[in-house]
């Protein structure tokens, strides 16, 4: 009977041992390269070391060729300079690069914006100056590109709307170190994003303090009810920057985020949200405004954007005009309202076979979700008495997760509610509170270091209204500072024969300031979102009024309308499905029954009234 054979490690094959090593990390192959010589020649094969530089490194036969190294040396090389960043280079490394290929053929000036990646010492040079250690995926992130350079339009993704704009640039790691933040309420905080027009920031935690988990990215959003400034709310954008970063590449490359003159916009679509009649498709894309929402009170500002077409294989007898749009809005709470108008935001829309149009619009609502359908009534341009409706499908919005500040339960104030003439109008209502918050803010902002983006927290026209706020306080603040030199001056001075004209112009400056801020303070300049006409604004040339009816079961109509029609017997017939409603109706916009001119013309006379008092007591 023939001898046992003793099989050793060095009479195995060579093949088998490989395939077994394929299996293998590269921490497993460096321990079997010390077992013994024939693992060490064996774990030394190249093919080995080649796909381990394709997973941890997405190297390519190109990058191999171009060094002039073994699959070997290369992995050594990149652990080097990369191995601490091993478990996200792959991942954010393809992000980079995926993103910088879509880029390069949809908005090629965007690359030329992104910086070289930063030095190891950089980083830790950057450590050092702030006092916190930068998350990892963070520091792999910025060791391939260093952020961008400073530039419009933004690497973050952009919104627009009528007088609203927002691009956010991706910091640098030196820009970001200048505005670390390390105030109450912000502590440990590192800016990852800035946009120049509204002063938002997206912040990445580097400490879990403050009610914050370390390396979660935020919108920050001051407690507008609260006393204490370090009461700031988040609205959460991601969990770590590898996730945050990574899922906004996907977005983007995806065509979810579209590309529109050549900017990255922040509007998220459905694909389940579109509806089809008669050749006509309807879909609806979404988008967060963080920068004018906020948690307390609660007001979260939505932009909607739709796109109209008609298939181009439509027959030309289709082509057809939109008249009229209806929305059903339905909140959180299942609290349902009805809007009816002319046109979308003023236009009235020509359909031909192939066209598209392309729409937006916004809303604000007080809960944390809600939902829009309805439909547009349309016309045949051959046959104007044929009127069809075509179908909105429904979408849905959203507010992101949000974490309330942990300074709130001790800093909380109540705010009065301002009522328009006791219309039981929730966003009327929302809209005046808001004004009565910003009034405080702009007031804060004058008398204290308050952060640049809070008053951007308003709704999207308020822009004349600051500019009324910002004069007013300017003027009261300039009292409250010469107030001692003035007083000096009347004492030393022979001032005798003035001082009526010092009571009197000291009387008008306050009773003009009371006009001027209660005109700002009460102004509605509500434009027509989504049909909630309380401005003429963006009427048709043929309207010149607001319409808002009340139905009797709670429902509300808000439509622009000829003012000469705003009379029950003529509404009736507008509303034959409406049996008994109330009915208000305006022709311009209303601050107290002073428009916005008459407010700067009581600024100007505020003015001329101090200089005229400044004038007596020299």
């Amino acid at each position: 009977m023939a001898a046992a054979t003793v099989l050793s490690l060095d009479s195995l094959p060579s093949d088998p041992l490989l395939l077994i090593l394929s299996f293998l990390d590269f921490r497993d192959l460096v321990s079997c390269s010390l077992v013994s010589r024939r693992l060490n020649e064996l774990t030394g094969h190249n093919p080995l070391w080649k796909r381990l530089c394709q997973k941890h490194w997405l190297l390519t036969e190109a990058d191999k060729g171009q060094r002039g190294q073994s699959w070997r040396e290369l992995f050594h090389d990149f652990y080097v300079d990369f191995g601490r960043y091993i478990d996200y280079y792959s991942t954010l490394k393809k992000a980079w690069d995926d993103l910088k290929s879509y880029l390069g053929q949809k908005c090629p000036r965007m690359i030329a914006s992104l910086k070289e990646g930063a030095k190891e010492d950089e980083l830790d040079a950057i450590e050092a100056q702030i006092g916190c250690k930068l998350p990892n995926d963070y520091r792999c992130s910025y060791r391939i590109h260093n952020g961008q350079k400073l530039v419009v339009p933004g690497l973050m993704g952009s919104m627009s709307l009528s007088n609203h704009y927002r691009s956010e640039d991706l910091l640098d790691i030196e820009t970001a170190a200048g505005g670390f933040q390390q105030r109450k309420g912000m502590k440990q905080c590192l800016p990852l994003t800035f946009c120049f027009h509204t002063g938002l920031s997206q912040y990445m935690a580097l400490e879990s303090t403050e009610g914050r988990t370390r390396s979660e990215i935020f919108y920050h959003c001051p407690d507008q009810l609260a006393q204490d400034p370090s009461a700031i709310d988040m609205f959460i954008t991601g969990s770590s920057f590898t996730e945050w970063f990574t899922s906004y590449v996907q977005n983007v490359v995806t065509g979810e985020y579209p590309i529109i003159r050549d900017q990255i916009f922040r509007y998220v679509h459905d694909k389940k949200c579109v509806a089809t009649t008669d050749n006509i498709t309807v879909s609806v894309s979404t988008s967060f405004l963080p920068e004018l929402s906020s948690v307390h009170p609660p007001h979260f500002f939505f932009t909607y954007r739709i796109r109209i077409e008609m298939a181009k294989t439509a027959l030309p007898e289709s082509a057809c005009q939109l008249d009229s749009r209806y929305w059903k809005i339905t909140n959180a709470n299942g609290n349902v309202e009805e809007v009816r108008g002319p046109g979308v935001v003023g236009e009235f829309p020509v359909m031909t076979p192939g066209k598209v149009h392309e729409y937006a619009s916004c809303t604000t609502f007080s809960t944390t979700s809600e939902y829009m359908e309805g439909h547009y009534t349309f016309h045949r341009l051959k046959n104007k008495g044929e009127v069809f409706d075509v179908s909105i499908p429904r979408f849905h919005m959203v507010c992101p997760p949000f974490r309330e500040s942990m300074a709130r339960s001790s800093s909380v104030r109540e705010l009065p509610i301002a009522v328009f003439n006791n219309d039981n109008d929730s966003d009327t209502d929302n809209y005046e509170d808001e004004h009565e918050v910003l009034f405080r803010v702009i007031q804060s902002k004058l008398t204290s270091d308050c952060t640049p983006d809070r008053p951007n927290q308003t709704h999207l026209h308020t822009t004349t209204k600051i500019s009324v706020f910002d004069s007013l306080w300017l003027v009261q603040l300039d009292m409250l500072t010469l107030g001692p030199v003035l007083e000096e001056r009347l004492i030393k001075g022979n001032t005798t024969g003035c001082r009526m004209k010092v009571f009197v112009q000291v009387s008008v400056v306050f009773v003009l300031a009371l006009i001027g801020l209660g005109s700002a303070l009460r102004c509605y300049n509500c434009v027509d979102y989504t049909g909630k006409c309380n401005s003429i604004g963006q009427c048709s040339a043929h309207e010149d009024g607001c319409l808002t009816l009340n139905e009797r079961n709670g429902k509300i109509y808000r439509q622009c309308i000829q003012f000469s029609d705003c009379k029950s017997d003529t509404l009736i017939t507008l509303f034959p499905g409406v049996s008994s409603f109330t009915h208000k109706c305006c022709d311009r916009d209303l601050c107290n029954g002073a428009s916005v001119s008459a407010a700067r013309t009581s600024v100007m006379a505020l003015l001329l009234s101090l200089a005229l008092f400044w004038w007596c007591i020299i």
